[in-house]
């Protein structure tokens, strides 16, 4: 699967759980610990609209903080729609996985900063599921591909405050299940 395929799956994965958040379920609790529905949506909204400005080059300090804080305001999915919309173009721009972006710990290859914004959307995705007791279950193959290009690198991770510490799984337990455990969840 080409990077671009596996970053389109993963936003459909994504978009598809926040167009069935109900009314009533935005202060549901997910299971990133501290994160409502509403924080959990707000977050991944904030990463997209960062994305095309760190696409295109731009410093973390020439965005500056007119991302912070909550970006859902009264229409959270209309918010959501308009930062995905402007990832998705970002990211569908030519040589868009070529170079480098700046993020918060330096510079980093372009590719790799989609692998990071992929593995969020598929990782939130079953935490959005959860949060609203949707289903959670995902790409198979998308699945499989994140948890293969994130689990060498996730010995790394720790003691970072990213992700909690991996929970066991059985050895065949499916590509999703290994997945969210290696990242701290309990599928």
């Amino acid at each position: 699967m080409e990077q671009v395929e596996a970053y389109d799956r993963a936003l459909r994965e994504f978009d598809d759980r926040v167009h069935h958040v109900g009314v009533g379920q935005w202060n549901a609790d997910t299971p990133c610990e501290d994160w409502s529905v509403r924080d959990l949506v707000n977050h991944l909204t904030s990463e997209h609209t960062w994305a095309p400005w760190l696409l295109r080059g731009s410093t973390l300090a020439e965005v500056g903080d007119r991302y912070d804080g909550d970006l859902l305001g009264d229409h959270p999915v209309r918010a959501w729609e308009r930062a995905a919309a402007g990832s998705r173009e970002a990211f569908h721009a030519p040589g868009a996985f070529e170079g480098t972006v700046h993020v918060t710990g330096g510079r980093t290859a372009a590719s790799e900063y989609g692998w990071q914004i992929i593995t969020d959307l598929t990782v939130h995705a079953w935490d959005l599921a959860r949060g609203i007791g949707d289903d959670d279950t995902l790409d198979e193959s998308l699945a499989e591909l994140v948890y293969e290009r994130i689990a060498p690198h996730v010995d790394a991770w720790q003691g970072a405050g990213i992700f909690a510490p991996p929970v066991e799984v059985p050895a065949d337990a499916r590509a999703q299940d290994r997945l969210v455990a290696l990242l701290g969840r309990r599928p």
